[in-house]
């Protein structure tokens, strides 16, 4: 067997007996010796879920009932607390584990002395194609966006950055912050696609008024620390690779990507790999850029900037300038790019 680092997995449990219970066995059956304790933090469940806690069989279970229901993050937090391994995996009570992926997560982290965190491939990111993305060392996908459902993580930098902030009450929202503040600090984030794990999704609190209410708090909430996070800009592109990419264009691509935003880019050649999962290509075309323009009632999904490169179709380029005028979008055109590399953007439109 391969000699990892210590790990610990954190369990926060609000109701759902069942599917806590699935998720509990799946994590030593498919875990084993390669985890020290488990730790489940019961965040002030009913007597149904209580009893089958107690009644767990496995001597690395360890739980915690607590008094009052504090919520994801206060929950998670608690746990890590109890700790002292170098590595700890925080679940959903609604994850299933169908593999030992901690080997290749473990891998990540111990090649790339900047990763923080590395998440299993599951589900939740099933839309994107793999194949599409450059690897880091270990093998890992770069992300600036944590999704909490599944993570392994070095455990003196959750305590570092403070772990979760309280002030995002029961979940959601709180995952993104504390990818934002690790970004901030000089942490990376990646999803390794060659590990997977099962998410239901809504386990806990469900998907009914209570979700929906929690989720527009906590958005409002996220997106007035980190306004730049909103910013999703269509790049239209000729035959360009990144690498053949202005210095300029570079530099502001990355700026818009490590902040939390989307960039959407449209090339005749969308199969060119891509450096994180915030950036997205497809096939330029009309029908592609006005179903971007078009697309999203929320101003964290709208577009809010077009980039031009040469090569752009004229038809195309003057249609994206007028619908732009139009919606108030910021323009900016490298015209000169193919000539002088470390040219700056000119602004079509304010």
């Amino acid at each position: 067997m391969i000699s990892l680092p210590s790990i610990d997995v954190v369990i926060p449990v609000y109701n759902a007996p069942e599917l806590t219970l699935r998720c509990i066995d799946s994590v030593v059956t498919c875990l084993g010796n390669t985890i020290g304790h488990v730790y489940i933090q019961d965040d002030a469940s009913g007597d149904k879920t209580r009893r089958m806690l107690d009644q767990l069989p496995y001597q690395k279970i360890h739980v915690h009932h607590a008094e009052q229901n504090q919520g994801f993050g206060l929950s998670v937090n608690a746990a890590i607390k109890r700790s002292d391994a170098s590595y700890v995996l925080v679940l959903n009570s609604d994850t299933v584990v169908s593999e030992n992926f901690l080997p290749m997560l473990c891998a990540s982290l111990e090649a790339d002395p900047l990763l923080a965190v590395v998440i299993p491939n599951g589900n939740d990111y099933a839309r994107h194609d793999s194949e599409q993305y450059q690897r880091g060392p270990g093998g890992y996908i770069e992300t600036h966006r944590l999704q909490g459902h599944a993570f392994l993580i070095r455990r003196d930098v959750f305590e570092e950055v403070g772990g979760f902030d309280p002030a995002f009450g029961r979940g959601y929202y709180e995952d993104v912050d504390l990818g934002r503040r690790l970004n901030h600090r000089g942490w990376r984030l990646g999803v390794h696609p060659d590990a997977s794990i099962q998410h239901k999704g809504g386990g806990s609190f469900g998907r009914g008024r209570s979700f929906r209410e929690l989720v527009r708090r906590n958005r409002s909430l996220y997106f007035s620390r980190y306004p730049a996070a909103c910013r999703n800009v269509l790049l239209l592109s000729g035959n360009w690779t990144l690498t053949q990419f202005p210095s300029s264009l570079r530099e502001m691509l990355e700026s818009v990507l490590k902040k939390g935003g989307y960039v959407h880019w449209l090339t005749p050649d969308p199969s060119q790999p891509l450096p994180c999962l915030q950036m997205r290509s497809n096939s330029v075309g009309v029908g592609a850029a006005f179903s971007l323009l078009l697309r999203g009632l929320r101003a964290d999904k709208r577009i809010s900037e077009v980039w031009v490169l040469p090569g752009v179709s004229r038809l195309l380029r003057a249609s994206l300038i007028f619908w732009a005028g139009i919606r108030g979008l910021k323009v900016l055109s490298w015209e000169r790019a193919a000539t002088i590399p470390d040219c700056t953007p000119k602004l079509l439109r304010p």
